[in-house]
């Protein structure tokens, strides 16, 4: 403890030298007395460096009670007059460096007094009453408020929970009252959880209602939890024991109380009997004093009956109905009686308690009944089972069967079958089969930011499967890196850009198994197949520059002299998989150029030149002698040409002569010519002798191999060059002056053979070694290096071990799954290419030998014989366990003789035959399919110590250390403590002939020291010793203080706890409270440094805040808390709307809807309507034939959001004319006016009369 607090006290002094570096001498925290004078003095480093002075935060700027002075380097503040308001944290900055120190104010001793005397006086703020309309005068006492004199302070409980316990209380029947505890919440990180009880196990939380009712509130003051419970209108079976039961994290309390209810006086007439329903109630038995009470006769209740006939889930409901208060004995005693029910008159043979199924599978509930007539009902937790595809019921004699087929997790329930009121229970247990994977993980190698998708198939849909990798769980992360991905029974997992660190193994989990597959991300690394190379073409003729590059997903740009080649009808550009092509038609001499092809995103530049040919035709005179001219360029005639194969060889070779001489080609091989000539013959030449007789005639225009002649040149072109075409070729020209020929050497190039299939050598644990042959043709090529792949041996996907071309011809693969079985293949590369693969290795398994035998000890010892014994080893691997070999030695030898013929497969051996007198060393070793363990090795009786078990245990639990002995005869042990015997009170040790425990039964931190254990045998012994730490809970923090309060921060510093509980302090966990609210909430955990900044904090609010240290063990018990709160203080910022110019909305009237001339009958009413619109609001005037409307009261007028109305009440044909409606403003007036026919509704005189007559 003292060495790890030292520890912090010099990091945390180097921090302050660092941060104030600037300063020489720094000023230090003052004590004054009130009404003083207080000087700080500080130095700097260099002089002119401007320094500030800050009090609480603020600036100090320069008065009569501050006075701040600056010579040379030395700096002053002088504080006169100080008040306990300077009680405050200062600081000095200079440059980036700054000092904080406190002035500290003293009181007077006079003040202090008045201060603590007032603050031991201060009222103790008690509960609140209930409320008048839920307490009426019958409340027992443990509702009545208690007074001051009374109760001057809230009891504490310094072992229990409770601050006020609820008390015993009495009520009379019909009245109400309110039992309260009290649990202090000052250390409470959240609400305590409180149950209340009537007898032992009837929870009340389910019978809230109309007669009860549960509140609790929390008293801000007093920092304390009150939780209430109101009985209303009690009635005499609320009588009996109650229990109140208070929980938190990790404490737990409980009060029991009781409830007397009293009968209530009443009279009870017969009036007030009929007009209540609860008249029956009603009871004068206060009344009579010695004479018994009259009761109405009811039916007698036998509860032993309900109770028997009754579900366990109506256990709770019928005692409170009945008033029972001690149910589990009555429930118990009932079990006993059960077992003495009378065998059952409907059933002959009932169900069996249980049945277990099977997912997926049916079974067959059947039940015999006495009556083979009886009806039969089955219900599935409670609820009739009605005939379905899955619910088949058979009825066979006296035999009732309920079928369920393909059982699901549904069905996994309680079943009944009911006969009349008799009734059989059973319960029904699906079991879920393991979910097995079907088709497992496969590996896979990637590039940097391409996606990866693991696929795996289980052997049933809807099943959870677990992604882990590399043995940590894959989660939903917020930046969504991994998508899990369900499609029936295929389970998918996604990475979408994989980086370098997603590299792994890869395991998907079900309950019935397991696949692992591993995943290699690469750099991305380009590799060039085929460059471009330079042509030579005539003009009107194509050129093809053509490139292949490893990725087919690779785009890439053309280049012309360092400029971007642009496509167009004669310039094309295409890139078809691993190929980019540039093709130039019809080259013209502004053609010839440097072209240059670059990858995408690689620093690769791939070159070529185009030369232009142009051929000049000198006059030669007649009869000239052919010539053949090779060196046309200006350069050597080239005494080579390599071709890649599959690609197309042309050579443009300039003739000339005169006449035009005849053109001969001839591949030279050893026995034989091949001719070809511009005449559609094949013809042998002078040497004849030497052809063979297969020659074969080739047209000149046809054929893979063919010529093309033109009148000053000929073409050769071989299309698709093949290995056969590699040779010697003879161009020979003839004319009547003579003849020349010429010697072309071609050479075909490709991509190597194969190797042959690689051979595994030295296969480890996850290891193994490669080892191949070069191929038997290196494709005229040397080979650059190799490609290894591999595969597991039941997939289809190979992947690859190595981007850099492996230049040696073995190669050790690592990062193997022990017991998977694989296959490795190879490729050869050379600088046309990749070969194709080899064939496959032999199938191998990576596995590693097992350990080595554990606590091999010798059992037994006679004359001639030696009993030893072992354990298996710890790690036996996937190639499983053989069995084991067990050889002797002589002391002084070094030859090792086998004491078993062959091995064996038990952990104990006899050897026999042994010569008495020799000292004998012996080992064992494990021995699997991959060799051989080192060995377990032992001397014969010299005692030895072996240490299996130690734990470090936190403080209480019970702790024990095992010690495995070895030796004969049975050792002598010795225990001791620092030296000192062990206490058998609070110690326990047990021995025997192998092992010595140590048992603590209850571990306190006196328990930590160092333990020694000590086994001898006559002179030999051997001697372990083992340090224990007990370690506990630590300590809270200490000095948790406010240092300065800024914006909407708080800056926090404490000191570490004075006890770390026996572990180094991993961290600190800091909460915030609102004194309003006083609910904590963290900001931060697993803090490591003893200081923070609590931002985000809101203005206007005060705050508490407290700090828990922690362990390995835990968070302290109880925290460090703030004396004061921190205020954030309110800025004063005052806003201040922009000032915008008044838009003028002034608008003369404008009529937007015109008056409709209209014709109405007469003597209905009829409206005119019109819109307008006009800013300010417009008068409006209604005129009929320039006459005003507004005083006649046959017409009303109507304005309602600019719609004018004029309503002509029952028109005569005296009223049609032309009507104007007229707005007005101060910013103009507008008029619009309509014409109104009015039709009389005209009626001829007879018939009236002849109505009237009729």
């Amino acid at each position: 403890m003292a060495l790890s607090t030292h520890t912090i006290k010099n990091c945390s002094s180097d921090l302050s030298l660092f941060l104030a570096s600037a300063f020489t001498k720094k000023p230090k925290t003052t004590e004054v007395m009130a009404g003083g004078t207080a000087v700080f003095e500080a130095e700097t480093e260099k002089t002119g460096i401007k320094v500030k002075w800050e009090r609480a935060g603020a600036e100090i700027t320069e008065s009569e009670k501050y006075l701040i002075k600056a010579e040379g380097n030395k700096h002053s503040l002088t504080i006169h007059n100080t008040g306990k308001e300077d009680d405050v944290t200062y600081a000095v900055i200079a440059g980036s460096s700054k000092v904080k120190f406190d002035l500290r104010v003293k009181e007077p001793e006079k003040s202090k007094t008045i201060l603590s005397i007032e603050a031991v006086s201060a009222p103790v703020v008690s509960d609140s009453p209930t409320p008048a309309e839920t307490q009426p005068a019958e409340c027992s006492r443990s509702s009545e408020v208690p007074t001051a004199e009374t109760q001057p302070e809230l009891p504490l409980d310094p072992i229990g929970l409770f601050v006020t316990r609820p008390q015993d209380g009495e009520v009379t029947v019909g009245g109400n009252i309110t039992f309260t505890c009290k649990v202090a919440g000052a250390s409470m990180l959240k609400k305590p959880s409180v149950k209340w009880f009537k007898g032992k196990w009837m929870d009340l939380g389910s019978k809230v209602g109309k007669h009860l009712q549960l509140h609790d509130s929390y008293d801000r003051n007093n920092k304390v939890y009150i939780f209430e419970m109101h009985i209303i209108q009690a009635k005499m079976t609320y009588a009996g024991g109650y229990r109140c039961e208070v929980s938190t994290k990790d404490k737990f309390d409980s009060c029991n109380f009781s409830l007397i209810v009293n009968g209530k006086i009443v009279f009870n007439t017969t009036n007030i009997a009929e007009g209540h329903e609860e008249g029956g109630e009603l009871d004068f038995s206060a009344l009579l004093k010695k004479s018994e009470p009259k009761h109405e006769s009811q039916p007698d209740v036998d509860v032993w009956d309900i109770l028997r006939r009754a579900p366990p889930s109506e256990y709770e409901k019928i005692a409170f109905q009945y008033g029972i208060t001690d149910l589990r004995g009555m429930l118990k005693r009932l079990k006993r009686i059960k077992k003495e029910e009378k065998k059952s008159t409907a059933f002959l043979k009932k169900l069996d308690p249980a049945y277990q199924v099977d997912k997926g599978q049916k079974i067959k509930l059947m039940v015999d009944l006495a009556n083979p007539d009886a009806e039969v009902k089955w219900l599935k937790n409670g609820q009739e089972i009605q005939v379905s595809g899955r619910y088949i019921f058979e009825a066979v004699g006296n035999k009732r069967i309920l079928t369920i087929n393909h059982c699901s997790l549904a069905d996994d329930a309680a079943y009944q079958c009911v006969v009349d009121e008799e009734k059989s229970f059973t319960e029904l247990f699906v079991k879920e089969l393991p979910i097995l994977i079907s088709h497992p993980l496969e590996d896979q190698m990637v590039m940097v930011g391409e996606r990866v998708e693991f696929e795996c198939e289980v052997s049933e849909e809807g099943a959870a499967v677990k992604w882990e990798k590399d043995g940590i769980e894959l989660k939903r992360e917020e930046t969504f890196k991994y998508r899990f991905k369900k499609d029936g029974k295929k389970h998918y997992l996604i990475i979408n850009e994989s980086t370098k660190e997603d590299s792994g193994h890869y395991t998907a989990k079900t309950n019935g198994g397991e696949s692992v597959a591993e995943l290699i991300v690469q750099e991305k690394k380009l590799e060039v197949y085929q460059s471009i190379a330079d042509l030579t073409v005539k003009a009107r003729d194509q050129a093809v520059f053509k490139c292949e590059v490893s990725d087919e997903n690779v785009k890439g740009i053309w280049l012309k002299n360092g400029k971007e080649v642009i496509p167009d009808e004669r310039i094309k550009i295409s890139h078809i998989g691993r190929i980019h092509k540039l093709t130039i038609d019809d080259v013209t001499p502004e053609d010839e150029a440097d072209y240059s092809f670059i990858p995408e995103g690689f620093a690769y530049n791939l070159s070529a030149k185009l030369r232009f040919l142009e051929i000049k035709i000198d006059f030669v005179p007649r009869q000239e002698p052919p010539k053949i001219h090779l060196d046309f360029m200006g350069q050597a005639a080239p005494d080579t040409i390599v071709v890649v194969a599959g690609n197309k060889l042309r050579l443009d070779v300039p003739i000339s002569g005169d006449p035009i001489p005849t053109v001969i080609w001839q591949k030279v091989n050893k026995n034989n010519c091949n001719v070809l000539r511009n005449d559609d013959s094949m013809d042998s030449p002078d040497s004849s002798s030497d052809l063979s007789n297969d020659s074969m005639l080739l047209s000149e225009s046809e054929g893979r191999v063919r010529v093309e002649m033109h009148e000053d040149h000929c073409i050769f072109i071989i299309e698709g060059a093949e290995k056969s075409d590699e040779g010697v070729y003879r161009v020979t020209v003839k004319n009547p002056a003579g003849e020349d020929n010429a010697d072309i050497t071609v050479k075909v190039i490709d991509v190597p053979d194969p190797p042959e299939a690689p051979k595994i050598l030295n296969v480890g644990e996850d290891y193994c070694t490669v080892q191949w042959q070069p191929p038997k043709y290196d494709g005229g090529q040397p080979i650059l290096g190799y490609i290894l792949e591999r595969k597991k041996k039941k997939s289809y996907r190979w992947m690859r071990l190595n981007f850099d071309l492996l230049k040696d011809l073995s190669y050790e693969a690592k990062r193997m799954i022990e017991g998977v079985v694989y296959e490795m293949r190879v490729y050869a590369v050379n600088s046309i290419g990749m070969s194709r693969p080899s064939s496959a290795s032999q199938p191998f398994m990576p596995i590693a030998p097992p350990s080595e035998p554990t606590h091999f000890i010798v059992e037994d010892i006679s004359d001639s014989t030696v009993t030893l014994k072992w354990r298996p080893p710890e790690r036996i691997g996937a190639g499983g366990l053989d069995g084991y070999s067990v050889e002797y030695c002589k002391e002084g030898s070094t030859e090792w003789v086998p004491a078993l013929q062959g091995l064996t497969e038990r952990t104990s051996a006899l050897i026999k035959d042994l010569v008495t007198g020799d000292k004998l060393y012996f080992r064992v070793r494990a021995i699997n399919m991959a060799g051989e363990s080192e060995p377990g090795q032992e001397l014969g009786k010299q005692p030895h110590i072996h240490l299996t078990t130690l734990e470090k245990k936190d403080h209480g639990p019970n702790k024990f250390m095992v010690f495995f002995l070895q030796g004969k005869p049975r050792p002598k042990v010795i225990w001791t403590k620092d030296g000192q015997p062990l206490d058998s009170k609070d110690v326990g040790i047990r021995n025997s002939s192998t092992d010595t425990i140590l048992f603590i039964r209850k571990a306190e931190h006196h328990h930590s020291g160092t333990y020694e254990v000590q086994v001898q045998i006559d002179n030999m012994d051997d001697k372990v010793a083992i340090t224990m730490q007990i370690m506990d809970k630590p300590g809270p923090p200490q000095n948790v203080k406010i240092v300065e309060v800024w914006g909407f921060n708080v800056a926090l510093e404490w000191k570490p706890p004075q006890d770390d509980g026996n572990a180094q302090i991993s961290g600190y966990t800091i909460q915030k409270a609102d004194r309003r609210t006083m609910e904590w909430y963290t900001v931060f955990d697993h803090y490591r440094r003893t200081n923070c900044v609590v931002s985000d904090l809101i203005m206007g609010n005060e705050y508490y805040f407290r700090v828990f240290s922690e362990n390995l063990c835990g968070l302290s018990e109880i925290a460090a808390t703030t004396e004061n709160p921190a205020y954030i203080q309110k800025t004063g910022n005052i806003y201040k709307p922009p000032s915008y110019k008044e838009h003028d909305f002034s608008e003369a009237p404008k009529f937007t809807h015109p008056l409709v001339s209209r014709s109405v009958i007469s003597g209905y009413n009829a409206t005119l309507s019109c819109a307008v619109r006009g800013s300010p609001k417009p008068k409006i005037f209604w005129y009929k034939n320039k006459v005003d409307l507004s005083g006649d009261a046959k017409y009303r007028m109507f304005t309602k959001q600019g719609v004018l109305t004029l309503e002509i009440r029952k028109p005569s044909p005296f009223d049609g004319g032309f009507y104007t409606c007229k707005a007005v403003n101060e910013c103009g007036e507008a008029e619009i006016e309509c014409r109104l026919d009015v039709r009389g509704n005209q009626i001829s005189v007879d018939s009236v009369l002849l109505e009237m007559n009729g």
